[in-house]
């Protein structure tokens, strides 16, 4: 499998939100968000936006970490 970085997530959610769609939660895979929180930039940004685990942002966008290794999906 090819490896996913965060600059790879970045452009993808350049891209989806300058199409105009209206995004504001990421869903992610619990494998893809562990090999995403190795990339100190997305952990850290992670990890500073909110006291609870259940309440993570990266760009602005809030995260839910499924039960689907690899899933990678915006929902509105």
């Amino acid at each position: 499998m090819q490896s996913f970085t965060v600059s790879d997530l970045d452009e993808l959610i350049k891209k989806t939100l300058s199409s105009d769609k209206n995004i504001g939660k990421l869903l992610i895979g619990y494998k893809l968000f562990a090999e995403l929180m190795n990339d100190s930039k997305f952990s850290e940004e992670v990890n500073n936006s909110a006291l609870s685990s259940t309440k993570r942002k990266y760009k602005k966008l809030k995260i839910k970490v499924t039960t689907d290794e690899y899933q990678l999906y915006f929902e509105s």
